[in-house]
């Protein structure tokens, strides 16, 4: 197999909320597969501070302050990154929020926002992105899923929602796209060793002892992990999937788990 399949020299992926953590590993190997980067955030400080990163790392990077939940901001926006930058041949639907907080304690407001983030802003995205892509021929798109999208765990129900939405969004676009030869699929990250885990990763913390017993692979994940999944998704090695979401979780998905006295 050609390791060109797997080159993005020559084209352009926008990557919401590339700031941090696990969007900015996608974006960051994406970049080193060739791609020109354009990431997006709703902080200024943290554009500022991504680009910086970016650049230092040798990469081609443009960023932009918007709200991918609100349809006239985006549809400006994306206007603007294609006069600007070029067309956007790569979309990574990436940001994303969520409130821990159990369901009969969540106020609605708190629970619509984190489905308009998570759900409602890959919508506006893809929409105001994919007519530019249909009249192009070509284009990929990549939706941040979850295990959430499987799985429920106490305390996450937005984000649960959103994200098995998120899932079956990946495959109505599909349904609906994939005859204009787009492809759209999903990543779903298991637990990763990130900044927001850092305080239950130490040694001898409960969830730290409960994931490492529970995941096939015996660890965390690297934000690494993720780049070669999104390479794949993004390049043309994956030219024929499409609806598919892909699981990067160490197998946790793959099993029931095992006791915690067993080797």
């Amino acid at each position: 197999m050609s390791v060109q399949l797997f080159d993005l020299t020559g084209k352009r992926a926008l990557v919401t909320g590339g700031t941090h953590g696990l969007g900015m590993a996608i974006a960051k190997g994406l970049g080193q597969a060739g791609a020109e980067l354009i990431v997006n955030d709703i902080s200024s400080e943290k554009l500022l501070n991504a680009e910086k990163e970016y650049r230092e790392a040798g990469l081609r990077i443009h960023s932009y302050e918007f709200n991918v939940t609100k349809e006239e901001e985006v549809k400006e926006y994306v206007e603007k990154i294609e006069k600007e930058v070029g067309p956007i041949d790569i979309l990574v639907n990436n940001a994303g929020i969520i409130k821990r907080i159990p369901i009969l304690e969540m106020p609605v407001e708190e629970y619509k926002e984190v489905l308009d983030v998570d759900l409602v802003g890959p919508f506006i995205m893809s929409k105001q992105i994919v007519p530019k892509m249909i009249d192009r021929g070509y284009g990929k798109i990549i939706n941040m899923c979850s295990m959430m999208s499987e799985l429920g765990r106490n305390s996450v129900s937005a984000y649960a929602a959103a994200k098995g939405g998120l899932k079956m969004l990946t495959r109505n676009m599909a349904t609906e796209w994939a005859r204009f030869n787009i492809q759209i699929n999903g990543i779903g990250p298991g637990y990763f060793a990130t900044t927001q885990t850092a305080p239950i990763r130490k040694e001898g913390h409960p969830f730290n002892e409960f994931i490492i017993n529970r995941t096939p692979a015996g660890r965390w994940g690297d934000p690494s992990d993720l780049a070669g999944a999104a390479i794949f998704l993004a390049s043309s090695a994956s030219d024929f999937v499409n609806g598919h979401i892909l699981y990067v979780d160490g197998g946790i998905l793959a099993t029931i788990g095992k006791p915690a006295n067993e080797p």
